[in-house]
């Protein structure tokens, strides 16, 4: 799946890195925000276009380690969740707080130039999380409010070997 139109997406220039040494398959997993600009602040609107793009889309299983880089200018994160049989990325409900639910998240990147967990990967910078992933589909997602309703998914696909 290719970046979109890369003219309507705004970049920030990235101010760390991830090691080069993480353990087991890469995935890169670009963030941004279409329109938006750092004076924006707040809780993201419904209806703005952001995108949560992965490359590759499909790992073999095992260590995966995810290095996330925030494009964009507001805050996000990735958080990895189970996919059920039969369903595909985008088809989750977010609830009043513009959420989805995180039942069975396999874990997250959310820190600002850092391993695992935090309060969010600010824009302009990287984080990123390892995690043993066995075969099946998985759903990426920033789950930030309205993140995920405003495009902020993808599928990541394990095959059994």
């Amino acid at each position: 799946m290719g970046m979109g139109n890369a003219s309507v997406y705004r970049y920030s220039t990235l101010t760390c890195a991830a090691s080069s040494n993480l353990p087991g398959s890469v995935v890169t997993v670009m963030l941004g925000d279409m329109g938006m600009s750092r004076m924006m602040r707040g809780t993201a609107p419904r209806g703005a276009h952001m995108m949560l793009r992965a490359a590759p889309t499909t790992v073999r299983a095992g260590q995966v380690s995810f290095v996330v880089k925030n494009m964009g200018w507001r805050t996000h994160e990735l958080v990895v969740l189970p996919l059920a049989p039969g369903t595909s990325a985008g088809q989750r409900v977010p609830g009043a707080d513009g959420k989805v639910s995180e039942a069975g998240s396999l874990g997250e990147a959310s820190k600002t130039c850092g391993a695992g967990a935090g309060d969010g990967i600010a824009g302009g910078t990287t984080g990123w999380v390892t995690m043993t992933l066995p075969a099946g589909h998985y759903e990426l997602v920033c789950n930030l409010p309205n993140h995920y309703a405003d495009g902020m998914h993808q599928e990541l696909t394990v095959p059994v070997t």
